[in-house]
């Protein structure tokens, strides 16, 4: 389609709390490449606030690579992984499609054609842009080994712990309770179909405790409300903050485990057999549930994302998932 412009825009983060749209020119199209306009985006509040305000540690510099990011840590770099957008050129039979790709915040862009992920005709465009997070839950509990009837607590009620919670709550007999400090997350945990509570009235004795909170404080309650021999699985990551844990207590007595779960490996139970294309497909499937609609609560103009990323780098807020609209 030679009529289609070869200038794009694309976000960048330029350096600890600024960042730009810059204009990019794309190159030709190569042979099993599609060309994407993007639709939507959406920001992953806990790292990318990290990468925003430059908390990256230097021994994690080339771990946390985005799939397609561009530049280098700590700035300037351009950093994502919610694309959605629809495919304008390339093979004539994925013309049209509505793909998901694990792209940076830029309005048009080149894949190869294995990485553009078709969302299926019951997703709306728009919700999809949870499925990078999505991912990350169904691979958390796949790490978590929860099964029914299991108690779970799930502290951190961001994109991710509420992914978890209603994931979890799907398990047959599972009882399922998220935790966080912002009160108003509990008419999302009743959309969700979970159970709320505040970390001070917080039930004791989980099968086991999935944190995600991104704070000391809430790993400290993940200890705490462990039950004997129970697994506390960490989903936050810190950058680089460090992190003090009260492992003088009942920590060893309790023979309770820490297990970390991050999304760049397939869980060992899965890895056998399951690709991270595979997973994704899964994740993308499982977003037919129109209940997570609640969990994109903020949404902004792709020529506004500077002003935006730094408002929600700030601080947590009420916003769990903020969606980028692009023109």
């Amino acid at each position: 389609m030679s009529d289609l412009a070869d200038e794009t825009l694309a976000f960048w983060i330029t350096g600890p709390g600024s960042s730009q749209l810059r204009s990019e020119k794309l190159a030709p199209l190569s042979a099993g490449q599609l060309r994407i306009r993007a639709l939507y985006s959406g920001v992953s509040r806990g790292s990318e606030s990290l990468v925003f305000n430059g908390h990256v540690p230097p021994t994690e510099y080339e771990r946390m690579r985005a799939p397609f990011q561009a530049g280098k840590f700590p700035a300037p770099v351009k950093y994502g992984y919610a694309s959605v957008g629809l495919i304008e050129d390339g093979p004539a039979e994925r013309v049209g499609q509505m793909v998901f790709c694990l792209y940076p915040h830029q309005a048009h862009y080149h894949i190869e054609a294995s990485e553009a992920h078709p969302v299926p005709d019951a997703v709306p465009p728009a919700r999809a842009v949870l499925a990078a997070n999505l991912e990350t839950a169904v691979n958390a509990v796949w790490d978590a080994e929860l099964g029914p009837g299991d108690r779970v607590t799930v502290i951190g009620a961001g994109s991710v712990g509420c992914l978890v919670a209603w994931l979890a709550a799907r398990i047959p007999g599972c009882d399922v309770e998220l935790v966080d400090t912002n009160p108003a997350r509990g008419a999302i945990a009743s959309s969700l179909g979970v159970r709320f509570a505040c970390p001070t009235a917080a039930r004791s004795e989980a099968d086991v405790v999935i944190h995600v909170s991104g704070s000391p404080a809430g790993l400290a309650l993940a200890l705490a409300v462990a039950g004997f021999e129970s697994t506390i699985l960490e989903l936050s990551w810190y950058g680089d903050r460090p992190v003090g844990l009260p492992l003088g207590g009942a920590f060893h007595s309790r023979r309770l485990t820490l297990k970390a779960s991050q999304v760049g490996s397939v869980a060992p139970s899965r890895r056998a057999r399951w690709t991270h294309g595979r997973r994704l497909r899964l994740a993308l499937s499982l977003l037919a549930a129109s209940e997570l609609d609640v969990l994109v609560n903020s949404e902004g103009r792709f020529a506004d994302l500077p002003a935006s990323m730094a408002e929600l780098a700030r601080g947590a807020g009420d916003v769990i998932m903020h969606r980028v609209v692009y023109d």
